[in-house]
């Protein structure tokens, strides 16, 4: 693959590359939708990801090219990165992670460069084909103008740059693209962020397959809406146990201030918030505000016209989904004779919870859940942010090439669509390594 990449950038620029960077896609096993509620989630890095061919160049300009031909040519001038938020088009992803280098090192005349990139992470699939970009760019911005940062510092700023395209991300899926080790999975914590291993249990694989069902998180507002629902559940939440809520900013704040258990949150939330859904001017009421200091103090510009908003489901999955990751943990460590029973309950139960609580599902991941746990998965789930886009399925070993045949027919082959593209939408995969550079 290399080689070839590198044929395509002399016959594409007429010189060979120096250097390239790579950084992987990702799954998430469990934890889905409580990064930026500022919760531990429980990814890994999968083999598929960004490659990325790279020349410095003395002219100030970045010109980027893909191996895929329905991915446009662009050049831009490095002293004057322009991110258009209303089309999320793939050299965007790569300003993201280019801006974001040189506003951390205050770069005035940053080295302009010559790319070539190569994906082989499903697009739109919620395997993070998008971060996994923007965390290559970054690496490949650094390199190119000699600085050095520590993985933490990469994960940090690429998290936050990617925000330039208006996803509010949480910071999962940068954090585990230059943190991911091969051979384990990781919990990953935020502020301060840190990851420790979680050696899976042997005896099952963990198998990826897309739904063919394509979501762009930032083109939607779906994401967007759940992360400020869960803003506003926090708020509520707060204000109703007398903390200072304009400070709390995430679900997670008003657990660590009040210090109960993550249980003792869930019984506040059946307390505080109910499950109909709230109206901007229920809310405005509950914290004494005006309907303009809401728009302009909490609400975020992309959801300015959203009039009702379910905090009582928001709330309830996310405490209970943080609760569940780390019982994966503990069940990964302790090892019991029966941890692969326990994990799979655990990612059944996220899924529901997905489903019902979070409505970030669609019929087409369900029905996948369906079809996977039907032809021998312990436990199935959606995984990435939803609404398309991929399951996860822990299934035993031994019934690996049953469930992959099965799957196959149940699924892919009753649609011509989906048959199309069945070679890179059902594989097994296995904990890979994180981004990295490395020079010919």
């Amino acid at each position: 693959r290399l080689q070839k990449l590198k044929e395509m950038f002399i016959s594409k620029y007429g010189s060979a590359p120096k250097f390239y960077a790579r950084a992987p896609g990702r799954v998430n096993l469990i934890g889905e939708h409580i990064d930026y509620c500022g919760y531990a989630v429980l990814p890994m890095a999968i083999e598929q990801d960004i490659l990325i061919a790279v020349e410095p160049v003395q002219t100030q300009v970045v010109q980027l090219a893909n191996t895929n031909s329905s991915y446009l040519d662009f050049s831009t001038s490095v002293n004057n990165i322009q991110i258009n938020k209303t089309k999320p088009q793939w050299h965007n992803y790569f300003l993201c992670g280019l801006k974001g280098i040189q506003e951390h090192f205050g770069l005035n005349n940053p080295t302009g460069m010559n790319c070539l990139l190569d994906g082989t992470i499903p697009p739109s699939s919620g395997l993070s084909s998008s971060s996994a970009l923007v965390c290559c760019a970054g690496l490949v911005t650094l390199r190119a103008n000699g600085k050095t940062l520590s993985k933490v510092e990469l994960a940090e700023i690429c998290t936050k740059s990617e925000r330039y395209i208006g996803t509010e991300g949480g910071g999962m899926d940068q954090s585990i693209s230059f943190l991911a080790e091969e051979g384990t999975a990781k919990l990953i914590e935020f502020n301060p962020l840190r990851a420790t291993d979680v050696r899976l249990p042997s005896g099952a694989a963990f198998v990826i397959a897309n739904s063919c069902v394509e979501m762009n998180k930032a083109a939607t507002s779906h994401y967007n809406i759940r992360v400020m629902e869960c803003r506003l559940a926090t708020k509520l939440l707060s204000k109703s146990k007398g903390l200072d809520w304009k400070k709390m900013l995430r679900l997670h704040d008003v657990q660590t201030k009040l210090g109960v258990s993550l249980e003792e949150m869930l019984t506040i939330v059946e307390e505080v918030l109910h499950p109909e859904p709230y109206s901007t001017e229920e809310i405005c009421k509950c914290l004494g505000i005006s309907p303009e200091e809401l728009r302009s103090q909490i609400l975020s510009q992309n959801i300015q016209d959203v009039s009702t908003f379910k905090l009582y489901q928001r709330a309830k999955h996310v405490y209970s989904e943080a609760a569940r990751v780390l019982e994966f943990q503990k069940i990964c460590s302790e090892a019991p004779a029966n941890a692969l029973q326990l994990l799979g309950e655990l990612m059944n139960q996220s899924h529901i919870s997905c489903r019902e609580m979070y409505e970030c599902s669609c019929p087409e991941l369900d029905r996948l859940v369906d079809i996977c746990l039907q032809f021998g998965a312990i436990g199935s789930r959606l995984t990435g942010a939803g609404w398309g886009g991929c399951t996860v399925s822990m299934v035993p070993t031994d019934k690996l090439s049953t469930f992959l045949k099965n799957v196959k027919i149940a699924y892919y082959q009753t649609d011509g669509q989906r048959l199309a593209g069945e070679n890179n939408s059902l594989f097994a995969t296995k904990p890979g390594r994180g981004a990295l550079v490395f020079v010919e």
